[in-house]
């Protein structure tokens, strides 16, 4: 008997308790990363062994993540790269430079408007929008 990973459930599982938004800021990543850090009192730390890997047409391409853990909660933040060398980590989302992910114990529903709003306000934000995993098409690119 052969045995077959399920990535659908894999991803099902992966994005319970998580809110995602998508960003767009044409800015480059230490850029936006230091505004977040500085403007919300982030530490967001680019995570090397994290970093997502696509093969396609022959080629690699390489996605940073950058984490940031909240202090004293059960709260960890992942912040995606969505392009790298004219790839897109989520093709459906061409229009979103980043992809901000909360997993763990989330905010009320007021914290999560409360970081849109203070999201939108970032030196180079152009756009907020939160993201149903319902309606992204390759989210098991992700999965951590």
């Amino acid at each position: 008997m052969k045995l077959k990973i399920d990535n659908d459930q894999i991803a099902g599982e992966f994005f319970e308790d998580t809110f995602l938004l998508g960003i767009m800021a044409p800015v480059e990543a230490h850029q936006f990363v230091w505004n977040l850090n500085q403007g919300l009192r982030f530490d967001f730390r680019l995570s090397d062994e994290l970093e997502i890997q696509l093969t396609k047409k022959k080629r690699d391409y390489f996605f940073s993540v950058y984490t940031y853990r909240e202090p004293h909660r059960a709260l960890d933040y992942y912040l995606y790269k969505n392009l790298f060398d004219g790839e897109y980590l989520l093709p459906e989302f061409r229009h979103l430079d980043y992809l901000f992910l909360a997993k763990g114990d989330l905010p009320t529903r007021e914290g999560e408007e409360q970081l849109m709003s203070d999201l939108r306000r970032l030196p180079g934000v152009q756009l907020v929008v939160e993201l149903t995993p319902d309606k992204i098409r390759n989210k098991q690119h992700l999965v951590l």
